[in-house]
Order: structure tokens, then sequence, then C-alpha cells
């Protein structure tokens, strides 16, 4: 515990709620829910206006409408959030060398270690200043909290928000705790919180109250002792700085079961293909391919398979995954596929042999019954943002686009229909940029308008109209072209 408040904690406010309500004049003001539009799709952020109605992360998109039907429900622009995200980190390391990225909107930082506070005064005008910076460089509010400990800097944070700053002086930790619900505690979930309210416990100050030994009787020895620490105000952690990734997969959570062993050996092989770009993307190699398998019961299958030497082929891990796939049953029915890449390297190893030489598949499946993440994984093994962790199909949604009909033999091969998913950026020759607002019955509803100018007119298309094509996102700030 350091004697300054010199930890601390930005938290971006509803990050992609925001971006899109920043990115769309039309939509500012609004309930904006953002996820996996399918029926099967959940929320990965809601804005503030969406939350009073009770809509929040990782609510079954379903529910959500109910909940708020009026509310503007579009796909996740993840390419755009990563964009604002680079952004809002670079500004972070300019401040310290020590910053701890925990998602695409929040991290920690060592104000002390970059030399720019030392105490309560010098660490809140620091603070202010950032968010100051974050607004005019992105258009977008953070939420900041500032104290001696990760723990407590991120409870500040949390307390701020929306678009606030907290700073927890030293000494005063166990006072402004003690009335909080113990669920304010990192990793007290719903599970912890609701067996800790049988016994009679609902905030930190009677956590506290409790002592080590009867938490350690209730909760075991790791996680009581560990309560009983961050009761008290207790954390010693450092801010440790970014760490490499260990993971990279992408997958699709499918409305309609695929039980087609054609059409579900065709999904892996792009799914690969999609894996392999964000491979690239990232800088990487790597050496084991994964393919996850989710049934229609729910159960979860993985496989894996170890090549010689790390490999961004694409061509060598379609092939992998698609020997993986030959080992798991798909009979029932597949809701949900993946393709993954783990042990990865800055590198490529050029093996020639590799799909050759892989190792023999692990053999060993995992049946799993709750819902997996997906992306890039940092070293300490999380998924990142929870919220887009739980909009695990929702990117997916997103990028897939439009697919082709399987083609039947001796007939000819259909023109696809292209696919307009709401949220999307799109141009039209002649009315320029715009979003899509929805689409049905070969019809497409595009708003034109662009970060900082006025809520625009509304048109519609045809959904084969030639003038109009999908489009990359407009920065938030600045020129706009």
């Amino acid at each position: 515990m350091r004697a300054a408040p010199t930890i601390l904690h930005l938290d971006m406010d509803a990050f992609y709620a925001s971006v899109e309500q920043a990115s769309k004049p039309s939509l500012r003001g609004k309930a904006v829910i953002v996820g996996g539009l399918g029926p099967r799709g959940v929320v990965a952020t809601a804005s503030y206006e969406a939350r009073r109605f009770g809509v929040h992360s990782a609510m079954p998109m379903g529910q959500a409408r109910r909940l708020c039907p009026n509310g503007a429900y579009l796909i996740p622009r993840f390419s755009l959030y990563r964009q604002v995200s680079d952004v809002v980190m670079a500004m972070l390391r300019e401040l310290s060398p020590l910053v701890e990225p925990l998602s695409l909107d929040e991290a920690f930082v060592d104000l002390e270690a970059g030399g720019v506070a030392f105490d309560s005064r010098t660490a809140r005008e620091t603070g202010e200043r950032l968010r100051a910076d974050i607004r005019a460089a992105t258009g977008l509010s953070g939420s900041v909290g500032l104290a001696g400990s990760k723990m407590l800097a991120k409870v500040a944070s949390e307390e701020a928000k929306p678009a606030g700053l907290l700073l927890i002086e030293p000494g005063t930790e166990r006072e402004l705790l003690a009335p909080m619900s113990v669920r304010t505690l990192p990793g007290v979930g719903p599970a912890t919180g609701e067996h800790l309210r049988r016994a009679g416990i609902t905030t930190v100050g009677e956590l506290a109250e409790a002592g080590e030994d009867e938490l350690v009787r209730m909760v075991g020895r790791s996680a009581g002792a560990g309560l009983y620490r961050m009761a008290l105000g207790l954390d010693d952690r450092p801010v440790v700085a970014e760490r490499d990734a260990k993971s990279v997969s992408v997958e699709d959570t499918f409305d309609v079961d695929l039980h087609d062993r054609v059409r579900i050996r065709g999904e892996v092989q792009r799914l690969a293909d999609r894996c392999v770009q964000r491979l690239r993307g990232s800088g990487h190699s790597g050496r084991t391919i994964v393919l996850k398998v989710r049934r229609y019961d729910f159960s979860t299958l993985t496989r894996s398979e170890t090549l010689r030497g790390p490999t961004d082929d694409p061509a060598v891990v379609r092939e992998a995954a698609a020997r993986l796939l030959e080992g798991v049953d798909t009979t029932g029915g597949v809701r949900l596929l993946g393709v993954g890449v783990t042990g990865l390297a800055d590198y490529t190893q050029e093996d020639l042999f590799a799909q050759s030489l892989a190792a023999e598949p692990d053999g060993a499946e995992r049946v799993q019954g709750a819902e997996g993440t997906k992306g890039v994984q940092g070293a300490d093994g999380s998924g990142g943002d929870a919220a887009e962790a739980g909009a695990a199909g929702a990117e997916a949604e997103a990028a897939a686009g439009a697919r082709e009909a399987p083609e039947t033999p001796g007939e000819p091969e259909p023109s696809p229909e292209r696919r307009w998913s709401a949220g999307s950026d799109v141009r039209h020759a002649v009315y320029g940029p715009g979003w899509v607002q929805g689409s049905g019955v070969g019809r497409v509803t595009v708003r034109f308008e662009q970060p900082g100018s006025e809520p625009g007119r509304v048109r519609t298309f045809r959904v084969d109209d030639p003038e109009l094509e999908p489009s990359d996102p407009l920065p938030l700030v600045g020129d706009e072209g």
C-alpha cells in the first residue's frame, strides 16, 4: 500500500455504445445496445440511456429487446473500437512506462513510475488532465480512480462513473469501503455474494468484522484470506506492464444448429482463415491449432494439435482444423464453432513439412457447460473485456457478411443476396457516408451522417443497389474524409 494515491485506473464510459453514439449523431442521447443481433445474440454494451430500462452486458438480446423495444440495436464494430483504444492507451503510455491494460477500455497506470505524480494534488491534476485529453482526442468520456492500490483505484473509478474522478486518500480506505456492498470487491460474483448474504454478510464492513478465520471457514483458505485483506483495503499488487498475447481465436454462434457435415467443414475453413488474419494482424505466429465445437446440448468439446514449429500459413491452419474436426461427433447438431491458435511467437518458422510432421492430436476432450470467450488472450489467461466476451457471436456475425448458399450439383450457382447488418458502415456514390439502420424484404435503410455532423437523412435502397458499398469506419475526431 502506498502513502500517496499514485495508482490510476481508467475505465471508459459505456465504451462500445459511446463510440456508436459519437459516430452516429442521430443516436446521441438515445438508448443504444451493441451486441449480436441474432436469436442467440447477447448484449456487449448498453448506453446509460438503455441501462435505465434494465439492459446490461451479457444479457440475452431477446430480453434486452423486451425491456427496451425502442432502442437502437447495432452490431459491434471492433475494428473501430480498437482504433479508439489504441489512441487512449498511447496517451496512458505517455504518462508512465507501467501501463497494465485490462481490456480495450480499461487500464491501470503507475503515475509514480512515470514521474508525473507523487502526492494527492499532482495525482488529481494528472487525472483531470488525462480525462480532458481523452475527450479532446476521441470525443469520449472516461472515469478515473486514484488510490494507493490497484483494488481501491478500480473501486474509485466505478464510484466515479460516469465521466467523473474520485481520489481515495490513503488512510480513509476502510471508512469508504465499510458501507459498500460485498459485490464491490473484485472477484465477489453472484454466487459468492449470495453465499455471504445467507451468512448475514452484505457489506464490506461486515466482511471485515467477521474476521479472517470465519471467512476461511466459509469460503476456503485462499479465498477467505483474500476477502479479508480486501475488506481491510489491503492490496500490494504492482502495476504490471502490458504482456504479450498468448492465444488468438475466432468463433461463430449460429442462429440455427448446423447438421450438414459439409456445411460444418466449410464453416471451420472460414473460421481458420479469419483466425489467421487476426494472427497476422497481431504480428504473431503459433504452434498449436485449437478447434472448439459447442453442440446442440451446450456441451463444448475442444481438440488441439501441435505443429513442429510456429506458422501463420492459412493452408496449414485450415488443414489442421479439418483434421481435428474429423475426430468430433457432430451428429446431434452444432450451435457454435471456433478456431484458435496458441503457443504464439513473434516469428514464423518456414517449415514446408509442418502439415505432415504435425504431432498427433492431443486427443483430450474438455466438456464444458458455460459459454466461452474469444479474441486475443492476455498472458494471465483473461479473455479481455467481459462485455466483449459476452458478445462472442456478435463480431463473427458482423464480419461474416453475406454467405453464399451451398452449390447444388447440376444447378447454376445462385447470386448471393447482399447482407447489410444494422450499424455497419456504408458509402453511397451520390449521398456519401452513412450507416445501416435496418434491412429486409430486399431493401436496406441507410442514415447518411458522420461524426461531427448534424443528424442525417434516411433513405431506402434495394439491397443490390450498385451505388451502395460497405465502407470503413470514419474517425470520431479530426479529418473525416
